[in-house]
């Protein structure tokens, strides 16, 4: 397994405006095999997509199971590995801290942290705590001779806040926190990207969501990382339904011939 140093170092330097970083997101140390075999260059853990393995929906991990799950993934492949761990399981920064170390313990490459409270009524972190947890983080990850990428994340979209000019607030004070990479998931419209992109000095990394622009519109706006969250592990569980009822619906089993490429996925990738 490569250096922690040499993967942080490496993960940050993929990031380039204009030439995003496809980052998938593994759920299981099987996909991250997969997806190595694939070709690409760094993958991420999804938070959602690891609670579904255990039966669970997001949110409901611990930061002792996460990072155990992105310990595993660091273990399955060269490749670096970026954490998405949540709002850093707890409210203040010291505890956003301990979980920072843990990231560092665990051989990751980098993690996010985002601003989501966990409260419904109260769903974002008042900006200053906000801004403060992402300092706390930094601290760490940017401690010692290896240095972690910190990607910090503005949650506003994905919990009815659609003010951009809030998030960009966010960003820019994430930005001057010292995170490294910037993340408003929510984001579909090229006008709204590409403010983002023009008022931050960080990279930018956008998640796929329905609507968003394709790839090479997203690298004409000056993205510089794509995410997929949890959507490929979702995915598989959607082929899993849909194979499973023509099953107990029709008595018969057509998609042999997926099964069939994934069988072959798994020989190439999991042999040696």
């Amino acid at each position: 397994m490569n250096d922690q140093g040499e993967q942080a170092s490496r993960f940050l330097e993929l990031h380039r405006p204009g030439q995003p970083l496809l980052m998938p997101n593994a759920w299981d140390a099987g996909s991250a095999k997969v997806l190595a075999k694939l070709g690409f260059e760094a993958i991420a853990t999804t938070s959602s997509g690891f609670a579904a393995t255990l039966g669970r929906l997001d949110g409901s991990v611990t930061r002792e199971e996460a990072l155990a799950h992105s310990a595993s993934l660091v273990a399955a492949t060269e490749l670096p590995v970026s954490a998405d761990l949540e709002n850093g399981f707890g409210a203040i920064p010291g505890e956003v801290a301990e979980t920072a170390r843990g990231a560092r313990e665990a051989g990751l490459a980098g993690f996010s942290i985002e601003d989501y409270s966990g409260n419904p009524d109260d769903p974002i972190y008042p900006l200053e705590l906000a801004a403060e947890r992402i300092e706390a983080a930094v601290r760490v990850a940017h401690e010692g001779p290896v240095r972690l990428v910190l990607t910090a994340r503005a949650e506003n979209l994905l919990h009815g806040r659609g003010d951009l000019d809030d998030t960009i607030a966010r960003l820019l004070a994430y930005q001057e926190a010292g995170a490294d990479v910037l993340f408003a998931p929510g984001l579909t419209s090229a006008e709204d990207i590409g403010r983002v992109v023009a008022a931050v000095e960080r990279p930018v990394s956008v998640l796929t969501l329905p609507g968003a622009p394709p790839v090479s519109e997203l690298a004409g706006l000056g993205v510089a990382r794509v995410s997929v969250g949890g959507a490929f592990a979702f995915a598989a569980l959607g082929a899993l339904v849909e194979a499973a009822s023509e099953l107990r619906d029709r008595g018969t089993y057509r998609d042999r011939a997926l099964s069939k490429k994934g069988i072959g996925a798994a020989r190439e990738s999991f042999s040696g």
